[in-house]
């Protein structure tokens, strides 16, 4: 297996891609071998996407009543949780949230909403003008996450500054029915697709530990490689009560990085950003899965959890060596 990652590691540095039979094989890695695979990535992140990280705050600007059934989600209406619930929030209380995200560090600003209605336009209006006053008053990169959304829409926002837009696949073609059916994985393709279309840069990625195999996560990592995902965030499952995966055993801190290290090795030159989960899930080894190849990080909050104090992250940032990216 040292072998095998020796070969990849050589390949991948000179712009060959590593081919799905490599990347399968490497989920075999065992655990005394991971650091080595983790080496490998990181040097891989070190080439194609230089020291610099990237620091993400998210905003829920609506929760709760999503009419979606994805079986992750605290927030979907189908299920009974603890989640939040309430109206989208105004133009005034975005800018604040983003100033204060840019104020503890943060690079970039992602406005996230449920239950997305394509045909709301007084909805829509307001992310508009969120985006064109945090274009114009912050040094923030501008995300937002508004589920599908038309290409004229699309334009608008790029019009008005947007740099990215989210739209995770969350889970591979072949597993993505197991955890949703009011929509299918063809229209999440579609939609990032289009997002490219527009000129935005498309940010998608997954949650890992829904009960999916160590196949079914290399073939979602190549699935975003045909995609040309610019931004990939590792979401790692916090089960939330009430929801169909309530009850999900946790995957264990070390299989986590070995899939970051492999998802750098499919995806060299993309922001692999470590999102929700990653304290719960990692724990003390946070700090071992950013340098398996990851250059980009969730900090603060999350959309329905708690995060730690972002002034730990950027300092475990730092302690590692990252130059840590100004907004």
């Amino acid at each position: 297996m040292l072998d095998l990652i020796l070969k990849v590691r050589q390949s991948v540095l000179h712009e060959v891609p590593i081919s799905y039979e490599e990347a399968f094989s490497l989920t075999n890695v065992t655990d005394l071998e991971i650091p080595y695979l983790a080496a490998a990535a990181n040097e891989v992140r070190v080439k194609f996407a230089g020291g610099m990280i990237e620091s993400c705050a998210l905003s829920n600007i609506k929760s709760g009543n999503c009419s979606e059934d994805c079986k992750f989600c605290a927030q979907s209406a189908h299920y009974k949780t603890d989640s939040p619930v309430y109206p989208q929030i105004g133009v005034e209380e975005i800018m604040t949230q983003a100033k204060a995200a840019e104020a503890m560090g943060a690079t970039e600003f992602c406005m996230v909403s449920s239950g997305w209605g394509a045909t709301n336009d007084e909805e829509f209006q307001v992310v508009l003008e969120a985006v064109r006053r945090i274009s114009k008053e912050t040094k923030l990169f501008v995300d937002c996450s508004l589920g599908f959304m038309t290409g004229e829409q699309m334009h608008q926002l790029r019009e008005a500054g947007l740099y990215r837009n989210n739209h995770n696949l969350e889970a591979s073609k072949s597993y993505f029915d197991k955890i949703c059916t009011t929509h299918t994985h063809e229209e999440r393709t579609n939609h990032v697709q289009m997002v490219r279309h527009y000129g935005i840069h498309p940010c998608s990625g997954g949650i890992l530990g829904m009960g999916e195999s160590p196949k079914d996560r290399i073939d979602l990592a190549f699935e975003l490689r045909e995609l040309g995902a610019h931004c990939v965030p590792i979401n790692i499952l916090n089960p939330r009560r009430g929801t169909p995966l309530g009850n999900v055993t946790p995957i264990k801190p070390l299989e986590i990085i070995k899939t970051i290290a492999i998802f750098r090795l499919i995806l060299p030159k993309s922001t692999i950003k470590i999102a929700g989960g990653r304290e719960v899930n990692l724990r003390d080894l946070q700090a071992m899965a950013m340098l398996a190849g990851a250059n980009g990080l969730i900090i603060g909050n999350y959309l329905t959890t708690m995060g730690r104090n972002p002034a730990q992250d950027i300092q475990m940032l730092e302690d590692l060596g990252f130059d840590v990216a100004k907004s």
